[in-house]
């Protein structure tokens, strides 16, 4: 009977050795790459890189065309008779110099704006599906532990159960065994229930991404020889959002530059021909038309210079906050690798203390209660071994896709 509780421990899922770069526990980066570019979000973003292009276009064309204008009149003068009259005018507006030249500079800018926020978007979308990715794998990885768990007290109450129908154990043991059983299937049911709750969200959000029924192991975090630190200057070089947010700055700029050029409003140039008293008088004309700029204009003016400040501030602050993420990223990878570390090495203390509990039972020094409690403190440190280590690939791989070293490719 002593020796019943032997095996349970070291029966439990093996925690991998080494680290193995190969070993990385993604999903296929092809299947990634098409999962990422069918997510609605990047198909939106890409959808308005093309309106903005074609913004672009018109801003460059202009907003100006040809009017045709034209008038017929049916006269009668009294003794002279009737006659047919008519005026035709075609008509132009034109940019004033200068203008021309802003707005296709707002345009460039809109486009380079639309541009990094789709890849943005993608961005976002790659650390939507490896936070997904990592719930699933972390659950399924403890609920792998908890089934082994409940395997290991399933044949230990067997034998328990046993020793009592031959009268070398007691009931008490037998009880004790049973309610360890029922706590390690408790344990396993929440554990399997959040591998299925995970599994069903990840494959929501990324239908594309082929997904088995079960979750592949959790490797062992692997830090590159260089350390973690480059990864940290990437995440600010290779940002996105600061890109965007400066070309968003200079569109507003060129903008107030170009509200404040419309002060002076825009001529229309036209030629006019007509015709009076029945052909009698005929001829041709050219007219200008100068609107008067008032207040209105110089409202809009004051209003994009201020858009303009505002825009200016907004990439500062992007600047702040992909610095706050390069900064946390990497404080976040290390210390969760550095936790894994201790995790580790507490739970091989755990089981060297569990072989010497199994001993002192053996040889009658302690009861079956206390051993059941350095079983359960075992299974406890595989558990909490299993996340650490999640949570540490979970910290590493987002400093990479931050960084643009994984799966994002500029």
């Amino acid at each position: 009977m002593r020796k019943v509780f032997l095996t349970l421990a070291f029966a439990l899922i093996a925690v991998p050795a080494d680290a193995n770069e190969k070993d990385t526990g993604l999903p296929d980066a092809a299947a990634v790459q098409t999962a990422l570019d069918t997510h609605p979000s990047v198909l939106a973003a890409r959808a308005r890189v093309d309106a903005a292009k074609a913004h672009a276009n018109a801003l460059s064309r202009g907003s100006y065309e040809v009017e045709v204008t034209g008038r017929y009149d049916k006269r009668r003068v009294d003794f002279e008779g009737d006659f047919d009259e008519y005026n035709f005018e075609l008509s132009r507006s034109f940019r004033l110099p200068g203008k021309a030249a802003l707005d296709r500079k707002v345009g460039m800018y809109s486009v380079t704006e639309a541009e990094n926020l789709a890849e943005d978007a993608k961005h976002q979308a790659a650390l939507m599906l490896i936070a997904y990715w990592w719930d699933w794998l972390g659950a399924e990885e403890q609920a792998r532990v908890d089934r082994q768990a409940v395997g290991n007290y399933q044949r230990a109450l067997k034998a328990v159960m046993r020793r009592v129908e031959l009268r070398d154990a007691a009931q008490l043991d037998a009880d004790q065994s049973a309610a360890a059983l029922a706590s390690a299937s408790s344990l396993a049911e929440q554990s399997a229930g959040r591998a299925a709750v995970a599994r069903a969200r990840l494959q929501a959000h990324f239908p594309a991404l082929a997904l088995g029924q079960t979750a592949p192991s959790v490797p062992v975090p692997y830090v590159p020889e260089r350390g973690l630190a480059p990864l940290r200057e990437l995440v600010l070089s290779n940002s996105h959002e600061i890109a965007a947010a400066d070309a968003r700055a200079k569109a507003m700029s060129a903008k107030a530059d170009r509200d404040g050029k419309d002060r002076m409003a825009d001529p229309t140039l036209g030629l006019r021909l007509f015709s009076e008293r029945g052909g009698m008088e005929r001829g041709a004309g050219v007219a200008i038309t100068f609107p008067l700029g008032g207040g209105h204009r110089k409202a809009l003016a004051s209003q994009s210079r201020a858009e303009a400040s505002a825009a200016q501030a907004d990439a500062q602050l992007a600047r702040f906050l992909v610095r706050e993420t390069a900064d946390t990223d990497l404080a976040e990878a290390r210390y969760r690798y550095s936790i894994w570390q201790r995790v580790r090495e507490s739970l091989s203390a755990q089981m060297a203390a569990l072989e010497k509990q199994r001993t002192g039972y053996s040889q009658g020094e302690i009861d079956l209660a206390d051993l059941l409690l350095g079983e359960r403190m075992v299974h406890d440190a595989f558990r909490s071994e299993s996340e650490a280590r999640t949570a540490a690939m979970r910290a590493i791989t987002r400093l990479r896709i931050d960084s643009h070293q994984l799966w994002l490719g500029d």
